[in-house]
């Protein structure tokens, strides 16, 4: 229990009505979420106005309502307050028929944005519960949740307790649990609450998916954490629906870099690590699988499917080592979490370097189905262009056979990627399988042939398929599968559902390649 006026400390107020004095039992955005007593914060999102359920909060029993567009019902403002009345043009009547009427029973707060007020009353309801962890953000288009994975695990086999939130899971006290929300950085409500439960469960460091959605202040979901720390994997094309252009995707990924107040890290192979290095304000270190003048650097590379073996240079010191997940640009999200994990502890490659041989990937990042089928197959959540060029060039390395891909493009997003997509796996794949991954309300044929816009003329309907029902895609992959062959499931991951307009199927890839390679009488002896 909180009094409101405890909540609003930072909060850009521009009107208000009733008293702060009264006692907040719990914040929601959701009015479905409201309980008597509670503040609801009306924010907009991407589907729908949550102004719209204000009536719908107040009849729930919220005790206090925060907004920002004005609501024509509570234009008046009290002028002893010092705030100015609310001016509304006559026409806006969006959603006059939907507000209550002012009463004095309850707050209502006019903010200049409700969702960066919602980022900071969530924090000061939880006792900015950040400013009591380390904080470390990991952003960049891919290796993000991989590379959490990695920090995590070395913090605590080094005796730290450690807390996660990534893509693929959850860790706030002693259990992982799985990440089933389809948001890779949830609201700032849920972020706050999460690092509260850190707090409350005694953990000392927390390992933090920072994506550009969640760092953008449209969204204002990471504006009230206080990092200790950032670390930048890469950026590439992706997530321009949202961004609008390049330029400003990485103008949000940076923002980590702008907020961490001891050290950041940063990926010497990226084009863009010239920009990232300035935008800081506390020391940068780099890392590299192909300079030798960095902080940390690996040479004598060999990857294998299910391993990599190279050597780490770290100052005076090196050491020969085997990371049992494949990929060169796995051995490049491993020195981003050693040196990260070197740097916050002030360790030396000694103390870590033994422990790298015991990591452990993450679920469905190049995760073989093996069920003793005569080829392999590999799920990996591979839906960039850029990590299809990192994923798929090591697959068809390690392939005697053909490389079949089954793949889509996901509906609502980034849509100049699709081609891209199609292009980079037509030079490395010898069949071509095109499926849905999430088309939500877009036409799912319609997404395959934007891709299909970047295949080569050399596929056609012998080694190029268009077949949207994606259990349909993968039983056509390992039908045509042979004998040292390699079929790459592509795009979903670890994620448990595939999204459709207004529903979604519930959907775990690598149990279901499982399923079909029992179906189709594929499945051996292990």
């Amino acid at each position: 229990m909180k009094k409101l006026q405890s909540l609003l400390k930072g909060v850009d107020i521009i009107n208000r009505r009733g008293s702060t004095g009264i006692n907040i039992s719990g914040i929601a955005y959701d009015s479905r979420k409201v309980q008597p007593g509670s503040l609801f914060v009306a924010i907009a999102g991407f589907h729908t106005d949550g102004h719209r359920f204000i009536s719908e909060a107040v009849k729930r029993g919220a005790s206090a309502v925060v907004y920002s567009t004005p609501l024509p019902s509570l234009v008046s403002a009290s002028s002893a307050q010092g705030f100015p009345a609310v001016n509304v043009p006559s026409a806006d009547t969006q959603h006059k028929d939907r507000m209550p009427a002012a009463d004095k029973s309850r707050a209502y707060i006019q903010v200049k944005d409700s969702r960066k007020a919602l980022s900071r009353m969530a924090s000061n309801f939880y006792g900015n519960p950040s400013k009591k962890l380390k904080v470390i953000g990991v952003t960049g288009t891919d290796g993000k949740s991989t590379t959490v994975w990695l920090i995590h695990q070395l913090l605590e086999k080094l005796d730290k307790k450690s807390g996660l939130i990534s893509t693929v899971n959850f860790k706030t006290g002693n259990r992982l649990k799985k990440n089933s929300m389809r948001q890779s950085t949830p609201e700032s409500l849920e972020i706050q609450s999460m690092l509260a439960e850190m707090v409350a469960n005694s953990l000392e460091f927390a390992v933090v998916e920072s994506t550009s959605h969640g760092l953008s202040e449209c969204t204002a979901r990471l504006y009230d954490v206080a990092y200790d720390a950032g670390v930048l994997t890469n950026v590439t094309h992706e997530h321009l629906e949202f961004h609008g252009t390049v330029e400003q995707y990485r103008y949000d990924k940076a923002n980590l870099f702008r907020k961490s107040s001891l050290f950041n890290v940063v990926n010497a192979d990226d084009s863009n690590y010239r920009y990232f290095k300035n935008v800081s304000s506390v020391p940068v270190y780099a890392y590299s699988i192909k300079r030798e003048n960095t902080e940390i650097y690996a040479c004598a590379i060999k990857t294998y499917l299910h391993y990599s073996e190279f050597t780490i240079h770290y100052g005076n010191e090196r050491a020969d080592v085997s990371l049992k997940i494949p990929g060169q640009f796995n051995v490049s999200n491993l020195l981003a979490a050693v040196l990260t994990v070197l740097k916050i502890l002030r360790l030396m490659l000694a103390d870590i370097a033994s422990l790298i041989p015991e990591l452990k990937g993450v679920a469905g990042r190049m995760e073989e189905v093996s069920k003793g089928q005569p080829f392999k197959v590999i799920v990996d959540y591979a839906h960039t262009p850029e990590s299809f060029k990192l994923v798929l060039p090591e697959l068809k390395k390690n392939t005697t056979g053909k490389l079949i891909a089954v793949f889509g493009s996901a509906g609502e997003r980034d849509t100049e990627k699709r081609p891209l997509q199609g292009q980079i796996a037509a030079e490395y794949c010898d069949v071509i399988i095109l499926a849905d991954e999430d088309p939500r309300d877009e036409d799912r044929e319609a997404i395959l042939r934007d891709i299909a816009g970047g295949i080569t003329e050399k596929f056609n309907f012998h080694n190029l398929y268009f077949i949207p029902d994606r259990e349909e895609a993968i039983e056509k992959a390992f039908r045509i599968a042979g004998e040292g062959d390699t079929v790459a499931l592509l795009g979903k991951g670890h994620e448990g559902s595939i999204i459709y307009d207004g529903y979604s199927i519930k959907w775990d890839e690598k149990v279901k390649a499982e399923e079909i390679l029992k179906k189709t009488g594929l499945a051996g002896s292990e």
